[in-house]
């Protein structure tokens, strides 16, 4: 069907399958999160960085940058990436309801931002870590983000060491134990729906592969993907409509 049918018989359609798969994972990214006033870094950072020429999104936001320049990091962490009043939207809503009703088994994101908990989402692997959580890297010791929010320059523990948030950096590789419950969600399931990512960040995107010939692949995403072609259903609409909707919120 992809998109060739009109939105109303693409929905119908999601809405069947969600009701008869028996597992069923949705793969997540920025663009689920944009509704709830989070915007997408590779654009918002750019307002931040106009004074600091020469500085990518990717420089900004790595291990080896992190390491060099720990008190600009943080600057930009706290003015950029951070949205503690951030709330979950309907789409994060609409997933944490599947999930209660048995017709969604695990949410996989790319974000950071803890939303799809907040939402009431229980099975949640979050391949980039959290910006909620933060440790000591002499102790260990556990932090939050309000204790990052309210310091300044380079976050200290009470044992002087330094803090770091439980985040993948650029540079750094995913957690091994998240990316193989993902592959093995990947592997396992009848249907896989991605919404808000442009699929072209490996190993995230490379979930998709993992798919087995019998499952089917739902992507809803506002500009085309690598994947699009191997989609059995197609969704440029706005994702918090299609999911919603998909959901009957």
């Amino acid at each position: 069907m992809a998109q060739t049918a009109s939105y109303e018989e693409r929905l119908k359609q999601l809405k069947t399958w969600l009701g008869e798969s028996k597992a069923t994972v949705f793969l997540g990214g920025a663009g689920v999160s944009t509704a709830s006033g989070i915007p997408d870094f590779r654009s918002a950072h750019g307002l931040y960085l106009q004074k600091k020429a020469g500085l990518s999104y990717d420089e900004m936001l790595s291990h080896q940058y992190f390491e060099d320049h720990p008190a600009e990091f943080y600057d930009f962490l706290r003015k950029v990436m951070l949205y503690h009043d951030a709330k979950p939207n309907p789409a994060h809503y609409a997933l944490a309801k599947l999930e209660r009703e048995g017709k969604l088994q695990a949410v996989v994101t790319q974000n950071i931002d803890g939303l799809h908990q907040m939402a009431g989402s229980g099975n949640v692997i979050e391949l980039h870590g959290s910006e909620n959580r933060y440790y000591c890297l002499s102790c260990g010791k556990h932090y939050d983000m309000a204790f990052v929010l309210g310091t300044e320059g380079v976050p200290r523990c009470a044992c002087g060491g330094m803090v770091r948030p439980d985040v993948v950096l650029y540079g750094e590789t995913l957690n091994e134990r998240d990316l193989i419950r993902a592959i093995g969600l990947a592997m396992d399931c009848e249907l896989m729906v991605v919404a808000g990512t442009s699929l072209v960040v490996y190993p995230v995107a490379g979930l998709v592969n993992y798919l087995g010939r019998k499952a089917k692949l739902v992507l809803i995403n506002r500009d085309p993907t690598p994947f699009d072609g191997r989609a059995d259903l197609l969704f440029r609409e706005d994702l918090v409509e299609v999911l919603s909707q998909g959901a009957g919120l």
